[in-house]
């Protein structure tokens, strides 16, 4: 095929301009608060005091300090490292320092950090941060966060905290990277309480889908780390971290849909409930967040909840994809045996012979809904690692459970899974070796 004269040229110039035309379109996205007017605060009545004070009780709803400080440096100092599939992200200062945290900050500066996902000097924040989430945040709320952080004592950091740029495997760490998936994935809001509903749902709306941001684990995320909506509660397997978050849609996972809303708030309160206990990353949102939570607060949550999960056509159709669960039947004699004899020697003293538990110490096994979860990587996590519940004030010495990565083989903990899922009217798929063996090479990786 012979081309025209200058096709090449013409072609080249073409996509020069495609490529100019959609960069500048990332650029206006990306930077549209230069167009528009931030809002003012409108908090009349509260003293500076009063302000800060409410302040407090919205980081326990976002659980921000636990992600702002690094065990044993000063609180909120940053630091903390995030493990994400595309390396890692350490979390920034938010104390007062001048130097090092947000002390040459105004609180226009703290609210473009929330709401438009950029820092003070302009620098595109990696999505590690949920402002997918906290866009959602009023203006009020968020000076006084802003506040309370004022607050806190300064602390600078010893060590410089790496940028993104530097821990991030390329190209995902790049200003462009961040700016592309921004433009994908991510759209400054604000909370449009719906009229139908009461002032208390709408409540718990705003808290889950902003501070609180439950779908950043109780959410698959596509293949670049975003998220489908802010109410999506449809479940998923956080990476790296491997551990499932439970759908809250879901009357198989959770039974949010059953549960009274003193019931649903009490478990956020406690971390525990007759049949399930907070275990993994929940554990850690209940001991630093969720205990803390005012009583209307968790009120509000579990009342949103419970109606979000009386319409969970996304859980149905998820459970609907999934296989049918193997029964007692198809499992070998074998395994159930070998499964029975390692639960008498290593479980039955604290879960009783009959998988009925301890109340108030261990939980029961007997038709918990962990047990019986399709995906049984956080029943796997919990034998090889062990560990405690959150201390609660209403649970002040949780009992714990020791680990077994160490005495326990994968077929060995297979079957033992296996027998949970198949005894005392569970019915749940058989636990397989090669599972057992896949989350614990995941872990960490």
């Amino acid at each position: 095929m012979i081309f025209p004269s200058h096709f090449w040229r013409y072609f080249v110039i073409l996509w020069l301009v495609i490529l100019g035309l959609l960069g500048s379109a990332i650029v206006i996205d990306n930077h549209r608060e230069l167009w528009t007017s931030s809002p003012h605060s409108n908090s009349t009545g509260l003293n500076e005091a009063q302000v800060a004070e409410k302040g407090l009780q919205l980081l326990s709803l976002g659980n921000c300090i636990a992600c702002h400080t690094e065990r044993g440096e000063a609180v909120g100092a940053g630091g903390r490292a995030f493990e994400t599939p595309f390396g890692k992200v350490y979390s920034s200062n938010i104390t007062p320092d001048s130097r090092d945290g947000i002390g040459t900050w105004t609180a226009n500066n703290f609210w473009l950090a929330l709401h438009h996902g950029k820092s003070k000097d302009g620098r595109l924040l990696t999505p590690v941060f949920p402002y997918q989430h906290t866009t959602l945040i009023t203006r009020d709320d968020s000076d006084a966060i802003f506040a309370a952080l004022k607050n806190l004592p300064a602390a600078a950091n010893p060590i410089p905290i790496p940028k993104p740029s530097e821990t991030l495997d390329w190209p995902y760490g790049s200003s462009v990277a961040i700016a592309v998936w921004r433009s994908l994935f991510f759209k400054p809001g604000t909370y449009a309480p719906q009229a139908q509903q009461s002032p208390e749902w709408n409540r718990g709306a705003y808290i889950a889908q902003g501070l609180a941001h439950c779908a950043a684990c109780h959410s698959d995320r596509n293949a670049w780390g975003a998220l489908a909506e802010v109410n999506d509660f449809s479940g998923g397997l956080l990476p790296v971290l491997n551990w499932y978050a439970p759908s809250l849609t879901s009357e198989q996972e959770t039974g949010l849909e059953s549960q009274s809303v003193a019931d649903i708030a009490r478990f956020l309160k406690s971390g525990q409930s007759e049949q399930a206990v907070a275990s993994g990353p929940m554990a850690e949102v209940v001991q630093h967040s969720t205990q803390h939570w005012s009583n209307a607060d968790l009120n509000a949550v579990a009342i949103y909840l419970k109606e979000m999960a009386q319409s969970p056509l996304q859980a149905t159709q998820k459970t609907a994809s999934n296989s049918v669960p193997k029964s007692q039947a198809t499992t070998s004699t074998k395994v159930l045996s070998q499964g029975a004899k390692i639960y008498e020697q290593h479980c039955e003293q604290c879960h009783q012979n009959q998988g009925q538990g301890i109340p108030g110490a261990y939980p029961a096994l007997a038709k918990n809904r962990t047990v019986l979860l399709n995906d049984p990587t956080n029943l796997v996590q919990a034998v090889l690692y062990g560990g405690y519940p959150a201390a609660t004030q209403l649970n002040p010495r949780p009992f714990g459970m020791p680990p077994f990565i160490l005495s326990l083989e994968d077929r060995d903990i297979a079957a033992v899974l296996t027998h949970l899922r198949t005894q005392w009217g569970n019915q749940a798929a058989e636990v397989t070796p090669l599972q057992v063996n896949r989350i614990r090479a995941l872990q960490g990786n």
